[in-house]
């Protein structure tokens, strides 16, 4: 299992439905859920609309902290890898980063995740 994260915006262009761009998308093993809640970042990431994150700028803040947390106790959080293999602590700090990355860049974009 995995969680899907998604940026994306709806543009009306006078047809029946909006069109949807996608602006960012990102999967992550379900595997890293404790290691992203030790740091943080699992409302962020696992459950914005439990949270009322529904724009990517409401989770600048929450993933700039967590994604910190990460950073500063690499030894703390690498004890947290699943036994089975499947996620690291190096791949949740490359999506923390890159999720905040899109969320800078798209600070009024929809935010989805599909768990």
């Amino acid at each position: 299992m995995s969680l899907d994260v998604s940026l994306y915006i709806d543009t009306d262009t006078g047809g029946p439905e909006p069109y949807r761009s996608e602006l960012f998308d990102y999967n992550i093993t379900h595997n890293l859920g404790p290691m992203a809640s030790e740091a943080g970042l699992y409302n962020a990431m696992w459950r914005p609309d439990e949270h009322d994150y529904t724009e990517a700028g409401q989770l600048i803040e929450p993933l700039r902290a967590g994604l910190q947390a990460l950073l500063d106790d690499p030894p703390r959080y690498i004890a947290l890898e699943p036994d089975n293999g499947w996620g690291t602590y190096g791949g949740l700090v490359t999506f923390a980063a890159k999720y905040l990355s899109a969320c800078r860049m798209h600070p009024k974009a929809n935010v989805t995740v599909s768990r």
